[in-house]
């Protein structure tokens, strides 16, 4: 084991909390924030070793991180969410560099899986994310696709992790009309303006366009369809709802 502490988020999440935790076994200190779970999370993560805290998060990923750093035993922090699982070589990465203690964020390539399907392009292309760094002078921001903002410079890791993303179309959907609703409710905030033409008709055109085509959701085949069409609404959604809240505080 190495000094670092793996900071996981959940709620609800019995099905992934176990392979999850049992993927960071190079950690001196897994800490599970769990936002009051009703299933058996709390009890699976402290019986594999977690250090559980309860606390709720409101919709703020950005504060739940943040608080989740501060918890931290170790000066290395890695971020992990529930569905995603770390593999061999990731592992093997993280732990080199902890023992080095060089002082960056370092970026990790995530590779994106379904059970039963698979997607490697378009929407579900791998992508990269900033998970490894020091916890001094480290902190989250933003409630929908938060960022963290750190001092050190940024370098990416060899190795890569799974992101297991949908188990069901109704865990995708329960997904999509939250993301959205918050997304929308974000740009509010933001005084972030909307125009009906630009933002309702063409904007989703251009995201499907994006992914489909220059992306390569074509490659896919039928799931890469279907993800591509739903991507153009999950972006067409985003800014009803932001529309409306303008229009009429939400209401139809």
């Amino acid at each position: 084991m190495v000094d670092v502490s793996v900071l996981i988020l959940a709620k609800n999440e019995e099905r992934n909390i176990e392979d999850c935790i049992k993927s960071c076994s190079f950690a001196q200190e897994i800490i599970v924030i769990d936002d009051y779970s009703i299933d058996a999370t709390k009890v699976m993560a402290e019986g594999l070793g977690a250090r559980v805290i309860q606390r709720g998060m409101n919709g703020d990923w950005g504060g739940q991180q943040t608080f989740a750093i501060q918890q931290a035993s170790n000066k290395w922090i890695f971020f992990l969410d529930a569905d995603e699982r770390v593999t061999k070589s990731l592992a093997s990465a993280i732990c080199d560099a902890v023992i080095k203690d060089e002082k960056n964020a370092y970026w990790i390539e995530r590779k994106n899986k379904f059970h039963y399907n698979n997607a490697e392009h378009g929407v579900l292309r791998p992508d990269w994310v900033c998970r490894l760094m020091p916890a001094e002078g480290s902190h989250v921001e933003g409630y929908v696709h938060p960022a963290i903002v750190t001092p050190y410079p940024n370098k990416k890791l060899n190795g890569f992790m799974y992101h297991y993303t949908y188990d069901n179309w109704d865990q995708y959907f329960g997904k999509f009309n939250n993301y959205t609703k918050l997304a929308a409710e974000k740009y509010k905030k933001q005084n972030k303006k909307c125009s009906f033409f630009k933002d309702i008709v063409l904007r989703p055109m251009w995201a499907f366009i994006k992914v489909y085509l220059l992306q390569g959701g074509f490659l896919d085949g039928k799931i890469g369809w279907i993800l591509s069409v739903n991507h153009y609404f999950y972006t067409m959604n985003k800014y009803v709802k932001l529309y409306y809240l303008y229009k009429s505080n939400g209401k139809l």
